[in-house]
């Protein structure tokens, strides 16, 4: 049973982009903000989705200079981490969800593993890059940490999935980022996860390297 169809990865990807284009609505959006909405596009495959993502004034630009500075990033669970492109990076990723003591600290607070993770950000969080794509808690810690005085990331591409909390967390991240003096991208609603936070991410990190579609 023969089946016609591209095998060349270059072409495909070309081609992909090609159509995301002329699919997805880029209007008012720069170089770099197009990159990241036709990455998150193509790991969803819904042009719509654009209309949901959310650039903070300088976003990119700081997403950027981390990245050439080689400034940590975390993220809030492995997958999202996994879903990083390490070739394009001279630092590795931090996740600290399966650690011991953050088990154990989770269990003494009652609360999620993925908040409890976030002690091991907390001394390199000035100028990092923080990817949450999964736990709305996380986005909501991370907050409440920068109010309290926790160093100010370069970058959050906060994009938790689900039900419960997602669309909260969100919403509070792009309510509160000018009075926190942060940049960010985000996804408003209940859609994100892994994929679509990576997927930011890897676009930044192919516009350092000059890589545009």
């Amino acid at each position: 049973m023969p089946f016609e169809y591209e095998t060349n990865p270059q072409i495909i990807e070309q081609q992909s982009f090609k159509k995301i284009r002329q699919l997805t609505n880029l209007d008012g959006l720069d170089e770099t903000q197009q990159q990241v909405i036709m990455r998150i596009v193509h790991s969803v495959g819904l042009p719509s989705i654009a209309k949901h993502v959310r650039f903070s004034e300088k976003a990119c630009e700081s997403g950027l200079k981390a990245i050439e500075q080689q400034r940590p990033i975390f993220c809030d669970v492995e997958m999202v981490k996994q879903g990083i492109t390490k070739r394009m990076l001279s630092v590795e990723p931090g996740c600290y969800l399966n650690e011991q003591s953050v088990t154990k600290l989770a269990k003494q607070t009652g609360e999620t593993r993925t908040m409890a993770a976030l002690t091991f950000w907390r001394e390199n969080l000035e100028g990092a890059i923080v990817v949450i794509g999964n736990a709305p808690t996380a986005l909501f810690r991370l907050l409440e940490m920068i109010e309290e005085g926790a160093g100010k990331p370069g970058l959050i591409i906060g994009m938790p999935v689900g039900f419960i909390g997602a669309a909260e967390s969100k919403q509070a991240l792009w309510e509160n980022h000018k009075k926190l003096n942060i940049e960010c991208i985000t996804l408003l609603g209940q859609q994100g996860g892994s994929a679509v936070s990576c997927a930011t991410l890897n676009a930044l990190l192919r516009c350092h390297i000059n890589e545009y579609y």
